[in-house]
């Protein structure tokens, strides 16, 4: 026995999808994002606005992050607008990356909502399970790399995902949930 023991229960669940990871470590693509995420923009426009905020960057350095944004799939064209012989492209965050810590002081309240909340999750994620069953299976082997790899939570991970879209739907985004 050791001279220390504590009881270590899983309290959270942190998703890292490593293309999201790698096209957000740049603190100026983190920003990027957060702006579309409010509205469509041109590269001008936020080159603009990054120079505002003190971001001063040059428009083709601008246009690779958002390329960058783009090839990870958080970022899309929202619509495109003939202008003076060229075409200018808005585009628009598709993904919210947020990246904050509870305070320790909302610890315990944020653990009583959860224990409100888990009991009546319980249930959808078993139907989730039941109805989905072959499809995250067959989708969860895509995910494997080797026979070996079947310990990782890759349902885990689906089931995170189903439920984070489902309530980025109901929630309504940033304009409904920022405050």
């Amino acid at each position: 026995m050791s001279a220390f023991e504590s009881d270590v229960e899983l309290a959270d669940i942190v998703v890292r999808d490593t293309d999201v990871s790698s096209a957000v470590d740049e603190p100026v693509r983190a920003m990027i994002l957060d702006m579309l995420a409010e509205e469509a923009m041109t590269v001008e426009a936020v080159h603009e606005e990054l120079g505002g905020r003190g971001f001063e960057r040059t428009v083709n350095t601008i246009r690779h992050h958002i390329n960058e944004l783009r090839n990870a799939g958080l970022v899309e064209v929202e619509r495109m607008e003939e202008r003076r012989g060229g075409t200018l492209k808005f585009y628009r965050a598709n993904t919210i990356v947020l990246s904050y810590s509870v305070p320790d002081g909302s610890r315990e309240k944020v653990a009583e909502m959860a224990d409100w909340m888990s009991p009546r999750l319980e249930p959808l994620i078993g139907e989730l399970r039941e109805r989905y069953e072959a499809d995250l299976t067959r989708i969860a082997d895509q995910m494997a790399p080797c026979e070996h790899c079947t310990t990782q939570k890759f349902e885990t991970y689906l089931l995170l995902t189903v439920l984070r879209r489902g309530f980025v739907d109901a929630y309504g985004g940033p304009e409904r949930g920022d405050q």
